[in-house]
């Protein structure tokens, strides 16, 4: 009896937790033996936006299946095609899952299409599209793609992760989070033994990357190597001390002169809110003298999340560690440098203009779990504003209440037309959810229907 008594509480659990679409990190690299040219496709799928399902009626074990679908296309000709399924380990847990292919490919252009469906729930759908192309002359020094690993270590094992006796974890959405002290990152050199009769340098760097694209050095390392048809380079930098934001790493290949003979980029994030914020971004404001310190603990909380749907992506880690780190100057630090770089010269006029829909919106999606700003609409009507129309139904025989919203323009995404639609899948107060959108970078679900 005990048993079953937790199997349904578990079911609650799992339930309440699945609101998010499919998510997962696609990336790729490209390699070249001795044999052939091929590319690895590194796939993660995020596990709380994927159904996991009890193996049986009394288990307390659960597994999620995806079905994947690679297609490799030249113009509109499919050249290499794949579908399997994607089990994740058995698990009394939501948890996130990898795997890694790797195909085949003849130099040329191609376009990558990847396609997720989720076997649980069929509805639950994801779509990729990206450029590939592999490019292997061996006229000259050539190198792969930058591997960027969440960890390596030996391994003798044939697992699928495992590459010239070294375990290697992709690194998921080349993202690095706050725990991340050390990046780790993969790459070969190819020919060097044909055009080099003596060791050469390889000197990689992370360089931040401002707004307009260009790089400012931030760390640098150098490794002499000795020629040989495949040259392997796995390597680590520490980045304890590298703050929030955009990256670039950079491998390049040069010769006893110092001649530049092949380069390879990749760009990453960093979330490192673990540096203290600056205490103020704006030369002659005081904090203590600002409108924070008037704020409650109560109040401030309030206001930090109220800003999440407005903060750059890179920022929400850090957001988050602030508002958890429950420190009340950390708290008002990150608020006020908030406002003053978005109104150097009125800060205050700024978050009280914007407090008035934060609390407006609380109050009207408000659905009992969270603030209603943090509801899917809430959400998206902060982001980007009041939408210039909304037609709601509740009374449709075959569907659920839903609602479709649509914007003129919306300036942020250089977008006309866009629109989002919103369900109420448990017919339960105002629990809203985004179903699809065909906004850049919006959830996009093709069989929303």
């Amino acid at each position: 009896m005990l048993k079953r008594i937790i199997f349904s509480l578990t079911i609650i659990v799992f339930a309440s937790i699945q609101l998010l679409a499919i998510d997962a990190s696609v990336s790729f690299a490209t390699f070249k033996s001795a044999k052939a040219n091929y590319v690895e496709i590194y796939m993660t799928i995020v596990g709380k936006t994927v159904d996991f399902k009890p193996l049986d009626l009394d288990s307390l074990n659960y597994q999620a299946s995806v079905e994947v679908v690679y297609l490799f296309k030249k113009g509109d000709a499919i050249v290499k095609y794949d579908k399997y399924a994607l089990n994740s380990p058995v698990t009394s847990k939501y948890l996130d899952f990898m795997d890694v292919k790797r195909y085949a490919l003849e130099n040329g252009d191609y376009t990558l299409e990847v396609s997720l469906q989720d076997m649980t729930d069929t509805t639950n759908t994801r779509t990729f599209s990206t450029p590939l192309k592999v490019n292997f002359n061996a006229e000259k020094i050539l190198q792969s793609d930058i591997q960027l690993l969440a960890s390596a270590k030996k391994d003798d094992s044939n697992h699928p992760f495992v590459k010239n006796g070294i375990y290697m974890e992709p690194l998921s959405f080349n993202f690095c989070h706050k725990n991340m002290s050390v990046l780790q990152f993969y790459n070969e050199i190819y020919n060097s033994e044909i055009h080099l009769k003596e060791d050469f340098l390889v000197s990689y760097s992370v360089e931040k990357i401002d707004g307009q694209g260009n790089g400012q050095t931030l760390l640098i390392g150098h490794k002499r190597k000795s020629p040989a048809p495949i040259v392997t380079l796995l390597m680590q930098l520490n980045i304890a001390e590298v703050p929030s934001g955009n990256y670039r790493l950079r491998i390049d290949v040069r010769d006893r002169e110092k001649e530049l003979l092949s380069t390879k980029t990749i760009l990453f994030q960093r979330s490192n809110p673990y540096l203290e914020e600056t205490p103020t971004v704006v030369e002659g404001f005081d904090i203590a003298e600002t409108f924070v310190m008037g704020l409650s603990a109560d109040e401030l909380r309030y206001s930090l999340k109220g800003i999440a749907p407005i903060i750059p992506t890179i920022d929400i880690e850090r957001l988050n560690f602030v508002i958890e780190s429950e420190d009340l100057g950390r708290q008002q630090r990150f608020l006020y440098n908030f406002w003053a770089g978005r109104s150097a010269n009125h800060p205050q006029e700024a978050y009280d203009k914007y407090m008035e829909v934060v609390r407006a919106v609380d109050k009207m999606y408000k659905s009992g779990f969270g603030y209603g700003f943090e509801t899917d609409r809430g959400h998206i009507f902060l982001k980007y504003g009041k939408p210039d129309d909304i037609v709601a139904v509740e009374d449709e025989p075959v569907a659920p209440p839903y609602e479709i919203w649509s914007y003129n323009r919306i300036n942020k995404l250089n977008q006309s037309n866009v629109k989002f639609l919103f369900y109420n899948p448990d017919y339960t107060g105002g629990a809203y959810r985004l179903l699809h959108s065909n906004g850049r970078g919006e959830l996009n679900n093709p069989q929303w229907q």
